[in-house]
């Protein structure tokens, strides 16, 4: 049974499941490199090899980017196996299968186990994350609903996760931003994030206009 949310007099908008669960997005530094890449499959892997991408998989080693220097390049190289992530039954996990750690931050898996919105966790190889819930996002969403337009449209940032690869950021690093760090991608959750849109299309706008501080 799909999650549902009511808006104001009982009108109630359901969840439904996109025909691409995510998207991601390769940067190097402050740089996206490539086209997205939207994954139907409820197992992405990616790599940093040279394949041709498929439905499955990701390779970002075939990417070029004129704004590449050599810690970039270095980074890329050991990239390897990278990442896989899962999606099963609403949940989303992350999956290190790297020789070298890779970096999350999500803000839904923060809130879970009470850290700082801006959290990054360090993933070591062999290691495994649950990255976001869509039972516990639905939560979030019934009180958010109850706050008002502006509430709601801050959970956007919930949909979103950012991971680097070898190289972490924030408050434990030398690298404070995620636009510092050499070779990253962003996860746009699609499912979530149609679900807010049609909320907030049911819901009252404030007069002055949202502002978005990812």
């Amino acid at each position: 049974m799909s999650p549902a949310s009511t808006i104001g007099e009982g009108v109630a908008v359901t969840y439904t499941e996109p025909a691409y669960w995510c998207s991601v997005y390769y940067y190097e530094m402050q740089h996206r490199v490539g086209e997205p890449f939207n994954a139907s499959k409820p197992i992405l892997t990616i790599d940093g090899f040279t394949d041709p991408s498929n439905d499955e998989r990701f390779c970002l080693g075939l990417l070029s980017n004129i704004h590449r220097d050599n810690t970039i390049e270095l980074t890329r190289r050991n990239i390897g196996r990278g990442l896989r992530l899962y999606y099963v039954g609403g949940e989303v996990f992350a999956e290190c299968v790297s020789e070298n750690s890779i970096f999350v931050q999500s803000p839904n898996c923060n809130i879970r186990h009470r850290w700082h919105p801006a959290t990054v966790c360090k993933l070591p190889p062999g290691c495994h994350l649950k990255i976001f819930n869509n039972q516990e996002f639905a939560g979030l969403l019934s009180q958010s609903v109850q706050q008002g337009f502006e509430a709601v449209y801050q959970l956007t940032r919930m949909c979103t996760i950012r991971i680097s690869f070898v190289k972490g950021w924030g408050a434990e690093y030398r690298r404070q931003t995620v636009t510092s760090t050499p070779c990253w991608i962003e996860i746009h959750l699609n499912g979530p994030l149609q679900w807010l849109d049609k909320v907030l299309t049911q819901m009252n706008p404030p007069s002055e206009p949202c502002s978005s501080f990812s």
